[in-house]
């Protein structure tokens, strides 16, 4: 009897949820699109928390990158956080292996690719491709999932070049929308958090794609905490929530 109940409990509180959503999706003025790019991975618990208190999916677009716990961000120590968010039913994109810079292209038809730590590489169509798939095939390694046909170039930087390998091997690039740059790449002292929470609840309109990280290195105090509000104040005004959508 105490197990029915039990599960009689949990059924009932996730028809509420649903309700909830539905609701909400019901009364949309617009919708809106949050991606997060993997980063140092600090905030990637709060983040999750902080989506799942407010019932909204996420794109999160992932590279290997160096996190806050020493190992990498696509190390199979994170399996469980990964597999956890496939559950929770958010997508997923590459954001490249390496986390490198597409800086310019060249007359042979291959693509000038600067590392993280500034050494460069000149890559071409298929070596582009290799770059934005392996972040694929390791999630898929790690939780079953395949990454949906999406991916971002680190910083936004692309060529045509780029743009075109990464479209033959399957992959639509992301980018994200004026008032969508949510700043938690900028330093905190110049740009308090208040200072852009403010400015994202004023400005961001229907359709926007917002950026975010699941940790940065260079900010002090971290931007992370505000999606909460954030979130919330963008409900108020009537946004709903949705995943980059795929081709």
């Amino acid at each position: 009897m105490h197990i029915r109940r039990l599960m009689l409990s949990l059924v009932l509180i996730a028809a509420s949820a649903a309700h909830t959503v539905a609701a909400e999706e019901a009364s949309c003025k617009g919708t809106v699109y949050l991606t997060l790019d993997t980063g140092n991975m600090r905030y990637a618990e709060p983040i999750a928390e902080i989506l799942q208190k407010h019932h909204i999916k996420a794109t999160f677009f992932v590279a290997q990158e160096k996190t806050s716990r020493g190992d990498m961000a696509l190390d199979a120590s994170w399996a469980p956080y990964w597999k956890a968010r496939v559950a929770e039913g958010h997508a997923f994109g590459s954001h490249t292996w390496r986390h490198g810079a597409f800086r310019k292209d060249l007359d042979d038809g291959r693509v000038v690719y600067q590392l993280m730590d500034g050494q460069r590489e000149k890559l071409d169509a298929a070596q582009i491709c290799a770059e934005v798939k392996q972040p694929d095939e390791r999630f898929a390694e790690l939780t079953g999932r395949h990454l949906d046909p999406i991916w971002r170039a680190p910083g936004g930087h692309t060529t045509p070049l780029t743009l075109k390998a990464a479209k033959q091997c399957g992959y639509r690039h992301v980018g994200w929308s004026a008032a969508g740059f949510l700043g938690d790449e900028l330093p905190s002292g110049a740009y308090p958090n208040e200072t852009l929470l403010k400015r994202a609840l004023a400005n961001i309109k229907d359709g926007d794609v917002l950026l975010a990280h699941l940790g940065i290195w260079s900010r002090k105090d971290p931007f992370a905490p505000m999606l909460d509000p954030l979130i919330a104040g963008l409900k108020a005004r009537g946004f709903c929530f949705a995943t980059v959508s795929t081709p």
